[in-house]
This record gives C-alpha cells, sequence and structure tokens, in this order.
C-alpha cells in the first residue's frame, strides 16, 4: 500500500456511478472522463453540455433518465463507468444496471447526507453483494468536517466505511484492521497490507472505501481513479460463453440494441444467440460507438440483431438474474388521440416495455384501455417524450391509482386448496397447501409429493405453472404475494393426461385455496424524510398523524426540523404541493417505496372495488369433474368432497398418532443407544482403575485399517465320519440408498445443491454415518457417475458406511438393482428410492422399500429422539 501501482494486464472492471438525485453523479462522471484524458474539458449539467446526459429530455430537466456507458483507461485497467439515474421513479432502470457491475461507486452530497434514496440503494448493493466505493462530494460546500460526515456514514451505512485519503499510511493500516479479521491477521504476520489483501477485503464488502472532493473542481478524483485501479475487483470470467442482458435499447434509427455484460468467453460478429444471430457488436461512450469483430469477458457492449431479448436474461452459460425487488406501486391508464387506434397505441407501448419491463402493459377489459404501471409522475413525463418523439403522437394518462396486493394474514392457518379438470379425454388433479409467508418474501413455490405418486415430470409442470401466472386474489382480485405454496399431492391418467390439463387444475387449486384462506390486503408504504422550518414542526406532525404515519424524534437541522418515518402512499402522494404551500417553499420531502404492508383503509378499498370472486370467470375456483356420463363444473366449497385422491391435511393429521408411535419406539431405541454407550464407558473406567491404561492394538485401534488374518476356529478334536450341519447364518440387515435422489427429495439439501452439489453429497454421507451408527444396519449409499467418460467406478469406506460410484453407462438404479438381487435372498434389505420403476423392480426380488421423503422423515424423528435422551441425560 505505499502508493499507485499498474494493475495487471488486460484487467478490465466496470464501476457503476449511483446516487440520490442531484448530489452532482453525472458531474462526477465528466470528471472522471477528464482526469482520465477521455474529454478535453468536463461537460456541465447546468450548461447542458455533459459528455452522458445526451438526451434532450435529460439536458432540459437536469437529471439522468437512462443508463448510459463511457469508457477510460487508467494505469493499463480498462473501466467502463456505467451511469444510472438518480431520480426515484427511474429507480428500476438501477436495479437492472446492477447485474453488469463488478463494483459500485456510491455518491453522496456532503450537505445532504444519507438520503432515504440512498439507503434504497445501499440495500440494493447489499442484496446483490457488489463491492462499494463512496465519494463524497461537494466538499467545497460543506458546512460539516469530514470526521462528522464519516461518522454519519459509518452509522447509517455501515463500519466498514473507511477514509483512503488518510495522510498517514499507519493509520489507513489500523482504520482496515479494525473492520477485517482477514487484514488482521496479515498486519500480524506480515507487518502491512498489501494491495491484494485489501481488494479481497473490498470484494467482500468487509471495507468500503470512502473519498472526499469535489467533482465539479475535478479534486479528489485522482484518488479515486487510483482506488478504483488498486482494490475494485474484476469479476472471475468463466471459459463458455456467457452474458447478461441489462438493458434494451433503440438506437437513433430505430434498430434494436441489446446491451450486455459478456461473463465468459467469445463473442464474435455473425455468432447465433437466442435464435438471432449478431450484426454488429458495439463499444458504446456516451451516444458514440464503434463497433468490433468480437467481445471478450468482461466488456460491456450493445448487440444488434437479437429480437427476443429482455433485461435479465442470461446468454450462453450464464443464468437468468434473480427477481427484481423493485416495483411500481402505480398504475394508470392511456388515453390515446383521434386518430390512433387502440391497438396500435398497445402495440406501441409493448415495444416501450421491452425497454423497461416494469412498466407491465396491457389491455384492461373492464376499462377499454391499454393499462401500465409506473413509478411517478416524472416517469410519465419520460414516456408522453417518448411517444411524442418515436410514434409521432402526444398520449395523456389518467390519475393515477395505487397497486394493491392481497395475502394470508400473519395468522392464518395453512390451507389445502385442490383443482380438478376432467372434461371429456382430459384429465388432472392437484392439491396444494397454502400458507403465509414473510413480508416481503414474495410468491415461494416448492413440492412434497412423492415421486411414486406423481412422476417427477408431472410436479416439474406443476411448479412451472405455478410461476408462469400472477395469481389474483379474492378481495379485490389483485396480485397475490408472500405465500408459500407446496405441491402436496397430485394424480394423472396415463391415457387422457396432458400437459394442458394441469395449468388448469393447478390455477383453480390456487384459487380454490385462497377462497378458503383469511385473507387481507396490503398497499404500499413510503419511507420519508420530512424537512419543515422549525415553525412549521406541529403542523407536520399532525399531517403524518393524519396520513395514518409514524415518525421518529423529530431531529434539528439548523432552523429547520427533520421528521423520519413510514406512510401510506395513498395519502402522501399528493403532499408535496400541501407542504409547499405552508412552508412557503421552504419544506422539502423525499420519498422512496418501503414496501407493503397492511393496508390502512382496508374495508374501504374493498366495498369501493365491488369484486365477486366467484364471478371472475377468468380466475374461477370451480373444478370440472366427469360425472354422470358428461362434464360437469363442481362449485368450489363442493369439490373437496368429488376428488379422487383424499385431503393431505387430514391424512397428516391422522397420521400424528402413528407417527407418536413410532416416535416412542426410536426414543426407546436412543435411550438403550445411550445406556449401552454409558454402561462401555464405565466398565472401562473401573477397568482402567484397576488394571492401569489399556493400550490400542494398532491393527483394531479405531479407525486404524484392519488386515486380513484366519479366522479363529478354536480347538477341534479329531472324529471320524462327523457330519457336519451348516448352521443358520443370522440376516444381516442391508439399507442401500439412492443417494442423488435422496438429496432432491430433501429440502434442504437440495437447496444446498443448488450452489454447492458436492456439498450436499457431503452432508448426506455425514447424515448416513450417524444413522448407521444408531440402526446398526449396513449402509449402502450410490451416487450416479455414468455420465463420466472412462470411468471405471469406485467403491470407498467413508467411517462406518460404503460410498459407491458408479461406472460409466452405469446409473445408480442398474447398481442397486444388480445388488438387491445378489443379497436380498439372504439378507434383510431397504432401499431408498422414489424412481417408481426402480421400487417395483426391488420389490420382486424380496427387498422392501421405502420412499425418499419417508426416509427423510425416518432420520429426523431419530435425530429428535437422540437429542431428547441426550438433553435428559445432561
Amino acid at each position: 500500500m505505499d502508493g499507485p501501482k499498474n494493475a495487471e494486464p488486460g484487467k478490465r472492471i466496470c464501476a457503476g456511478l449511483l446516487a440520490h438525485v442531484d448530489t452532482g453523479k453525472t458531474t462526477l462522471s465528466e470528471a472522471l472522463l477528464y482526469m482520465a484524458g477521455e474529454l478535453r474539458q468536463p461537460g456541465r449539467v447546468d450548461h447542458g453540455d455533459s459528455f452522458l446526459d445526451s438526451e434532450p429530455l435529460e439536458r432540459s430537466r437536469g437529471i439522468t433518465i437512462f443508463s448510459k456507458q463511457a469508457r477510460l483507461s487508467r494505469n493499463g485497467t480498462d473501466i467502463t463507468l456505467l451511469d444510472t439515474p438518480g431520480h426515484v421513479d427511474f429507480a428500476a432502470e438501477t436495479e437492472r444496471a446492477l447485474s453488469a457491475m463488478d463494483c459500485g461507486i456510491l455518491v453522496i452530497s456532503a450537505n445532504e447526507g444519507v438520503q432515504p434514496h440512498t439507503e434504497t440503494l445501499w440495500k440494493l448493493l447489499r442484496r446483490y453483494r457488489i463491492p462499494v466505493f463512496i465519494f463524497v462530494n461537494k466538499m467545497d460546500l460543506a458546512i460539516h468536517p469530514k470526521e462528522e460526515i464519516l461518522g454519519e456514514l459509518r452509522t447509517r451505512l455501515g463500519g466498514g466505511c473507511v477514509d483512503f485519503q488518510m495522510q498517514s499510511r499507519e493509520a489507513l493500516e489500523d482504520a482496515l484492521t479494525l473492520n477485517s479479521e482477514a487484514l488482521t491477521e496479515e498486519m500480524l504476520t506480515e507487518g502491512t497490507l498489501s494491495d491484494e489483501a485489501v481488494a479481497s477485503a473490498v470484494s467482500g464488502r468487509e471495507i468500503y472505501p470512502c473519498y472526499f472532493g469535489s467533482a465539479l473542481k475535478c479534486e479528489g478524483i485522482d484518488a479515486l481513479l487510483d482506488g478504483l485501479v488498486r482494490f475494485a475487483p474484476a469479476r472471475p470470467a468463466g471459459k463458455k460463453f456467457g452474458a447478461r442482458v441489462f438493458k434494451v435499447a433503440r438506437d437513433e434509427n430505430g434498430e434494436r440494441v441489446t446491451f450486455v455484460r459478456i461473463t465468459g468467453g467469445r463473442l464474435a460478429v455473425r455468432d447465433t444467440v437466442d435464435g438471432g444471430k449478431i450484426h454488429q457488436i458495439r463499444l458504446y461512450s456516451g451516444m458514440k460507438y464503434r463497433t468490433v469483430e468480437q467481445a471478450e469477458a468482461g466488456m460491456i457492449c450493445g448487440l444488434t440483431g437479437l429480437t427476443r431479448t429482455k433485461a435479465g436474461m442470461g446468454l450462453g452459460a450464464e443464468e437468468d438474474a434473480a427477481e427484481e425487488i423493485l416495483e411500481p406501486f402505480l398504475f394508470c391508464h392511456v388515453r390515446f388521440p383521434d386518430g390512433v387506434d387502440a391497438h396500435r397505441g398497445l402495440q406501441d407501448f409493448r415495444q416501450l416495455a421491452e425497454e423497461d419491463p416494469k412498466l407491465d402493459v396491457s389491455w384492461d377489459e373492464a376499462a377499454g384501455a391499454v393499462a401500465i404501471r409506473m413509478m411517478g409522475q416524472v416517469q410519465l413525463e419520460v414516456l408522453t417524450y417518448l411517444a411524442e418523439e418515436r410514434f409521432g403522437y402526444r398520449v395523456e394518462f389518467d390519475s393515477g391509482k395505487i397497486v394493491y396486493k392481497e395475502t394470508m394474514t400473519p395468522e392464518a392457518e395453512t390451507v389445502e386448496g385442490v383443482g380438478h379438470f376432467e372434461p371429456l379425454h382430459h384429465y388432472a388433479e392437484v392439491h396444494l397447501l397454502l400458507e403465509p409467508g414473510e413480508r416481503g418474501s414474495g410468491m415461494t413455490f416448492l413440492t412434497d409429493c412423492p415421486e411414486d405418486e406423481l412422476d417427477r415430470n408431472w410436479q416439474r409442470l406443476i411448479l412451472t405453472h405455478l410461476r408462469e401466472r400472477q395469481h389474483r386474489g379474492v378481495l379485490i382480485g389483485a396480485p397475490v404475494t408472500d405465500l408459500k405454496i407446496t405441491l402436496a399431492a397430485g394424480k394423472s391418467h396415463r391415457k387422457h393426461t396432458e400437459g394442458g390439463d394441469f395449468r388448469e387444475a393447478t390455477y383453480r387449486a390456487v384459487r380454490q385455496g385462497l377462497m378458503q384462506a383469511d385473507c387481507c390486503l396490503l398497499e404500499p408504504w413510503f419511507e420519508y424524510r420530512l424537512e419543515v422550518p422549525a415553525e412549521n414542526t406541529g403542523r407536520a406532525m399532525a399531517d403524518v398523524k393524519r396520513m395514518h404515519g409514524s415518525f421518529q424524534e423529530p431531529e434539528r437541522a439548523g432552523e429547520m426540523t427533520v421528521l423520519r418515518g413510514k406512510a401510506p402512499v395513498s395519502e402522501m402522494k399528493e403532499y408535496s404541493r400541501e407542504l409547499q404551500g405552508y412552508t412557503g417553499g421552504r419544506g422539502r420531502l423525499n420519498c422512496v417505496l418501503s414496501g407493503y404492508e397492511r393496508c390502512h383503509n382496508e374495508r374501504e378499498v374493498i366495498e369501493a372495488a365491488e369484486y365477486c370472486p366467484e364471478r371472475d370467470v377468468e380466475n374461477t375456483a370451480d373444478s370440472v369433474f366427469c360425472l354422470h356420463g358428461g362434464s360437469e363444473i363442481v362449485n368450489w366449497k363442493d369439490a373437496p368432497a368429488h376428488m379422487h385422491l383424499p385431503p393431505v391435511l387430514e391424512q397428516r393429521a391422522a397420521g400424528q398418532g402413528a407417527q407418536g408411535t413410532e416416535a416412542e419406539q426410536l426414543r426407546a431405541m436412543a435411550r438403550e443407544y445411550s445406556r449401552r454407550a454409558a454402561d462401555d464407558r464405565e466398565l472401562m473406567a473401573i477397568f482402567e482403575r484397576t488394571y492401569g491404561p489399556v493400550k490400542q492394538n494398532p491393527l483394531t485401534a479405531p479407525g486404524a485399517a484392519r488386515r486380513k488374518r484366519p479366522e479363529r476356529t478354536g480347538f477341534e478334536p479329531v472324529q471320524k465320519e462327523v457330519r457336519k450341519v451348516k448352521a443358520s447364518r443370522p440376516r444381516s440387515r442391508f439399507v442401500l440408498v439412492d443417494g442423488y435422489n435422496l438429496i432432491h427429495a430433501w429440502p434442504e439439501l437440495a437447496e444446498l445443491a443448488k450452489t454447492d452439489f458436492g456439498g450436499a453429497r457431503d452432508r448426506l454421507i455425514e447424515i448416513l454415518c450417524n444413522y448407521q451408527g444408531f440402526t446398526q444396519a449396513q449402509v449402502i449409499v450410490v451416487f450416479d457417475a455414468y455420465r463420466v467418460r472412462g470411468g471405471t467406478g469406485s467403491r470407498e469406506r467413508v467411517r462406518n458406511i460404503d460410498v459407491i460410484y458408479t461406472k460409466e453407462a452405469e446409473t445408480a438404479d442398474m447398481y442397486i438393482e444388480r445388488v438387491t438381487h445378489e443379497i436380498a435372498k439372504e439378507n434383510d434389505v431397504r432401499v431408498v428410492t422414489s424412481d417408481g420403476l426402480e421400487q417395483m423392480i426391488i420389490l420382486g426380488h424380496g427387498a422392501t422399500r421405502v420412499s425418499s421423503r419417508e426416509f427423510v422423515e425416518e432420520i429426523r424423528l431419530i435425530d429428535q429422539a437422540i437429542r431428547e435422551v441426550m438433553n435428559t441425560v445432561n
């Protein structure tokens, strides 16, 4: 850490610029380009000549509306700056750009400090695990000293905020070691900190480098650039081609451009991606670009020729991005001018929705108009501008309405939703368990249905149908959220079931469950910062209470009072006008969406909606049965009595008594197991007190490799014509486990397998070792390796169980069938699998089978029994 060093050759990083509006973010981008030698002189937002804010509307309003890129080079490092919108109405555009970033530069005004939207950006950066550099701007106008500003950053954002412009290297190293154990360890061993170690701490979000300066006067810019070169992490690149789409736009000629970050491999012109051929690869810097023949990992580029891409999509080896958390909370209808029919307008706005998917453009049948979702009034002004510029007509919008949501109340009990679809030559039945999720968790879909009852392909299809649709609630027909839906049972027909049948049954099951559930209404809430003159404090507090909001202890800021808290969007969205009136234009209100909470006037909203769920034929809860030789629709209330499968919840309730009996048996086994262990320890202690310590034989010590030696037969006198009678050998107990089948059936292991398949396998082996120690059965776990070319298979002994990896072209099913056939005649064999065909085969061999789900429950009961006994002993 002695000073600037050249980065490794070919290093590429993408640094995103993020900020609350009016903090000088665009001015900072101009200063960075100027200090890197890319501009002859920096532009200014107030002069309308900034390099990145090139759209006329951006220059006229003085804000960034569309994310853009600029390229610069510093000490051998290629840096792509990704400038994002700062206004809260365009926060979704900012969130989409995060997937392309290696790190973020969070810009904060020295006098304004951490604003509500700053905290929203911080939460997004934390959710996507993006390393952060902080630049405190406008220090030339600061009224607070650097130390006080840094203290606020540590309080509001985290203790890892460290001033990287300290004059003393020793002071900087001391500050760094206070926030990172890894850096402390390196300091103790090496006596100093390397750039690599600091960069690792920055990458792990233990350290947030802070720089102070003035973008307008280019102060502190060199330090920030050097910090990016030295400490900004570059994302590791894959060998296979992969890319993440973060933006779709149209150029000045109306050509569709897909903006991507190349995450691995290479991409060349004329390559085929997602069914389209690449025409051009563009490297943008502002509005200008140059074309290249190929793009490599780490590059941010625009692609032409692709027509089906959308933001968040993964190309090649890259997976699709996780679902975004920011979403519009208002919706309105579009009014088109005379001469523009609704069909044309719908198509035009769907083209705009390609660039901003959160618009969620749809046709509202009831209103007979095009409906969109939006974040605020500024966004509507931008849409008006875009429609006039691109399509040649001016649109208007009605007053926005709140987007409500529905969910189950937190105290609601689990309900079973059932759906049956059986017109002539069709068949599907689905049973779902609906229960409330945590607030803000969204929709969670799981399966707890044995594969011997419903094939895996049908289960996957049902989960697909659950995810593909925005399910509607039963209070006002609003989208449902924060629910956990579990597939508990299902039934198909070998001859008549088709894919669409399960779609119908699934939709009806969700709806039928919601009709039974205890539901409530949710509405969006603002997190606000309200600044008013001290003499207006009482009025402001009274207004917040009137709006059913809350506030913290008022803060004094000179002659002003600051209130922070939450309030419903429906009450506060028009409050700015009232605020300007009674404060004489001195009051300021900053609001960001906090999330959805319980609706403060639920009854009024439900009555005003006049929604009847039973009349909503598009979202019916009724089922279709084949009765009396024809298809009949059965009301959702009567449908459970006609189902072909028994109710899952009733079965589970009835099975609790039997399960309790089994649990008692397991507890007795556990008590006996613990008693034997205690007796053995006590006898050994008495023996050693009497005869001294026992020396272990290295051949028989626990964990040692045992050597084969002749079995002792004892003394046998010579006898004439002794007729030997073969004694009956006691039957051994074997448990054969289909390893990967069990991993996928175990929710915790299946979740771990998504990120670390080897870790899930090791965890299963550890669990089975404990199972063997308790039951004393011989456990064999088999893992598929049939896709490993040239694989000869292997067998290893892990503690007290055998682990088998099959050879090439041999599946775990095939191995288990072969071994079962060999040993089931003279031994008691249990096979753990949920493969229906395999279960039939092993039953024919004389073995017993247990489904993976039942085996998971058995292990859980054993663990519970052991814990109870050990707690009693301790």
